[in-house]
């Protein structure tokens, strides 16, 4: 059994890597025009061709996190199709491979690729991300999203703090920094805008050119604003570099401890943690999917094939991981619109897949 136990897993992983290849080469291709209009643009002087190409690159890693679960199945499936149309199953099943065994030796191969993807999504992923967006932030100038930046909340005491960043510069810096202070009656009791901002080894912010307006309340008639211009001011916070980076970056490229750290950061401020949640469980359940591939793709070798009849069945598999990655991405708008429980959010597209391959399993195999 371990001759043919090889024999499947040397085939799987070789029709997976050709298959992740290719679809990693149709994915640098669109990028790659994608980034094209950053060159050479008014305003992006320094974005050359070779800096696209770079950004590309550091891209493909998350590339492949989102694709392995959708090449596993595809590559599986060519591959238990090509043994049963060549009789090489039936080969194998006559020399004592029953259905139980054929899908241990394909969970093994699944264990791989949970291990895998884990390693791409967890530690390669945010890394290689991470540098790409330095690279668009020394040629572009600045890290942004959206019109507005990043919003974060703390608490100090009896105050609360509502904070905004608008962006990030190249050298770890802030720009455009608005800090909202309010009291223990949710009374605003300052405002400090500063035109930029570093982040101190001590934890506190370096804040430059500040615009600072403190807001007294005397009785119930009688208010009083002190307003203050400073070159400096150094602010006490326990905001971090990563806090305000990770609310700038899409939660899908932090690491699952990252991910974890900040939605404790904003529950302990009040925030809603909903959307990253969500992101905190998918990145906990997307790489099981593997084994619900290569399970869904076990009932293909049991099938009989005639001549030319293998290309219909791998379509199908191309539809159903392209189905199972647009499903996974449904769920997770509508969990965030909806408010579902984020874990049961994250888990149903693979949960349905399960039940739809052992059942798949159940019919084919077993039954006939």
């Amino acid at each position: 059994m371990k001759t043919i136990r090889r024999l499947i897993h040397r085939e799987a992983l070789f029709a997976v890597a050709f298959v992740t290849a290719g679809f990693l080469a149709l994915f640098f291709f669109f990028d790659l025009v994608d980034e094209l209009r950053w060159v050479g643009r008014t305003g992006a002087e320094g974005y050359q061709l070779s800096h696209a190409f770079l950004f590309v690159v550091l891209s493909i890693p998350s590339h492949l996190y989102e694709l392995l679960p959708i090449t596993v199945l595809i590559g599986t499936i060519f591959v238990m199709a090509r043994l049963a149309q060549s009789s090489e199953f039936t080969i194998m099943r006559t020399s004592g491979m029953g259905p139980w065994r054929a899908l241990r030796t394909l969970v093994a191969l699944g264990g791989f690729f949970v291990l895998l993807t884990f390693a791409v999504g967890d530690y390669i992923a945010p890394l290689t991300d991470r540098a790409a967006q330095l690279v668009k932030v020394r040629y572009l100038g600045r890290l942004t999203t959206g019109a507005t930046g990043a919003w974060l909340k703390e608490r100090q005491d009896d105050h609360s703090y509502a904070v905004n960043v608008r962006a990030l510069t190249p050298n770890g810096g802030m720009l455009d920094v608005r800090i909202f202070e309010f009291d223990a009656k949710g009374r605003l009791a300052s405002q400090t805008r500063a035109a930029s901002g570093q982040f101190g080894p001590d934890g506190a912010w370096n804040l430059e050119q500040v615009q600072r307006s403190r807001f007294e309340q005397r009785g119930n008639d009688e208010a009083r604003v002190e307003h203050l211009d400073a070159p400096t001011l150094q602010w006490p916070t326990r905001i971090s570099a990563d806090m305000v980076a990770a609310s700038l970056l899409k939660p899908d490229r932090m690491a699952t401890i990252d991910l974890f750290q900040y939605i404790r950061h904003l529950d302990a401020n009040g925030q809603s943690a909903q959307r990253y949640e969500i992101e905190f469980w998918r990145k906990v359940f997307y790489p099981l999917s593997c084994l619900v591939m290569v399970v869904l793709a076990l009932p293909f070798a049991y099938l009989h094939f005639r001549s030319g009849g293998i290309a219909g069945y791998v379509f199908g598999g191309v539809m159903a991981g392209i189905s199972f990655f647009l499903l996974n991405n449904v769920f997770g708008y509508a969990g965030n619109l909806q408010n579902w429980s984020p874990w049961l959010t994250a888990a149903a597209p693979g949960l349905i897949y399960s039940v739809l391959s052992l059942a798949a399993f159940g019919w084919l195999v077993l039954r006939r």
